[in-house]
């Protein structure tokens, strides 16, 4: 090893690559783009996913219905899983994800009415079915709906 190498290893950025400046820059004639092809040609850019006329993942997999990306997505309760609290408790969301009931809060809650709820609760959700909010008073407890 020489000190030049030791000076030129202390660069701090590596030199740009400046290609298509001729034959005496080093990278002449084909600019470090190897032969013929639409990779070698300027304007190049192929679109995402493309796989060089092959048709496409993307294409050759069937589809079918409709995926609507607004849909409303519920967590879902059953009037049954209220049966472990205590008589005269508020159940909302946060109440419901600290008795790990729930995962998160990341959707709403929609209460359906499967099953028997023998405590008078106060529940709180975004939606509640018809036979959820009969069972809950029934059972002489309250029902408040979030917006």
């Amino acid at each position: 090893m020489n000190l030049i190498d030791a000076k030129n290893s202390l660069q701090k950025r590596k030199k740009r690559k400046r290609i298509g400046r001729g034959a005496g820059s080093g990278h002449g004639k084909t600019s470090g783009k190897g032969m013929n092809g639409a990779n070698s040609r300027s304007g190049n850019e192929t679109r995402l996913l493309f796989e060089g006329g092959q048709m496409p993942l993307f294409r050759r997999i069937p589809k079918r219905g409709f995926n609507n990306p607004f849909k409303k997505k519920y967590t879902i309760m059953n009037v049954k899983d209220f049966e472990n609290f205590d008589t005269g408790t508020r159940v909302d969301i946060q109440k419901l994800q600290d008795s790990r009931l729930i995962r998160s809060a990341k959707y709403d809650l929609k209460v359906l009415g499967e099953g028997k709820l023998t405590k008078s609760l106060t529940i709180v959700a975004h939606k509640f079915s018809e036979t959820a909010i009969t069972k809950i008073k029934e059972a002489g407890g309250e029902v408040e709906t979030l917006s």
